[in-house]
């Protein structure tokens, strides 16, 4: 395994993320087909035998019951200066309920439900249209003088929203996000537009979610798996443009077969060569063995070319593609 620093920060990371919202309580949340505890202690001990330091998972996965289950299994299988866990929080929804005490609630119970004196990477999980910029810096940044965490990283906001809150932390002496989770893969390359040059231009770290674009770039077609099957979120994402994907998820293949390696190690290496530590999701261990392989398999640019020439401009979907995270006129 090869480890990369995670952006301006002081974290040293694996170039793979084990991606955490396959494990939880199956019935606490939206998605159904995740793994018990034992199940998911297995897959974490596993990624940390091949050399996986980061771990990511969130307050709202299954109910918070995916932090009881990584914090439990790192507590029971290493020690904790060893990895870099990341967690993240959702954003009030409610201008109401917004603010420093609610910010600072979910950090305590997210330390709580992980069994953790300490977060190393505390991620905004989207952008806070109602807590005030400077509150949320201000929150933030005592809460890492506090000693509860160690660095922050934001998910699913624009390029200028990210340039916008840490020029103000700059300007103010206060934390800036050292890492931006967006949603980048093969299939999903708006981020090319402007976040990724920005990214490069300001060393922020990008660990993006859906780098197998929940399962397809990893499937031939015809193959099927319980979450391809189950996870209507991700149906949501992949379905309207299937047609157009399913050239580029074919291209993958053909690369795949003439390296003679998994379609899982063409679509990982990829994006290895743009962003400092993909976040992969595993609910079995040969899905960590492929992740692994990736990062040692060098794609030439020919390679890389054939991979993204077919690609064509895509609406964005998930969180910046739904209204209702869009401040409403008034």
């Amino acid at each position: 395994m090869n480890y990369l620093q995670l952006g301006n920060s002081d974290l040293r990371v694996s170039r793979i993320c084990l991606g955490c919202m396959g494990f939880g309580v199956a019935e606490a949340g939206m998605h159904k087909w995740t793994l018990d505890y034992e199940s998911s202690k297995q897959i974490i001990s596993y990624a940390l035998d091949q050399g996986i330091n980061f771990f990511d998972t969130a307050m709202a996965y299954q109910s918070g019951t995916s932090e009881e289950f990584v914090g439990k299994a790192i507590r029971e299988l290493t020690d904790r200066d060893k990895v870099v866990l990341a967690t993240k929080y959702t954003p009030a929804f409610k201008k109401e309920d917004a603010g420093r005490k609610y910010i600072e609630s979910c950090l305590d119970k997210s330390l709580e439900r992980m069994g953790m004196d300490y977060i190393d990477l505390y991620i905004m999980h989207s952008w806070d249209y109602n807590t005030p910029l400077l509150e949320t810096l201000e929150t933030l940044t005592d809460a890492r003088k506090a000693g509860k965490i160690r660095a922050i990283g934001i998910s699913n906001c624009y390029a200028w929203q990210l340039a916008k809150i840490n020029a103000l932390a700059k300007e103010k002496g206060l934390d800036q996000f050292v890492s931006i989770q967006s949603h980048y893969n093969l299939l999903a390359r708006e981020d090319e537009r402007e976040l990724v040059k920005y990214c490069l231009e300001d060393n922020i770290a990008m660990t993006p979610y859906s780098s197998l674009a929940s399962g397809r770039l990893s499937k031939r077609p015809g193959e099927t798996s319980k979450r391809l099957e189950l996870d209507q979120y991700a149906k949501g994402k992949y379905d309207q443009t299937a047609e157009a994907d399913g050239k580029i998820i074919e291209r993958v293949a053909e690369v795949a077969d003439r390296l003679g390696v998994s379609m899982t190690e063409v679509s990982l290496a990829w994006l290895l060569t743009k962003v400092t530590s993909p976040v992969v999701g595993a609910t079995k261990p040969h899905h960590i063995d492929g992740a692994i392989k990736a990062v040692d398999l060098k794609l030439s640019e020919e390679d890389i070319t054939y991979l993204e020439e077919l690609y064509v401009p895509h609406a964005l979907v998930g969180v910046l593609g739904t209204s209702k995270w869009i401040p409403q006129a008034k």
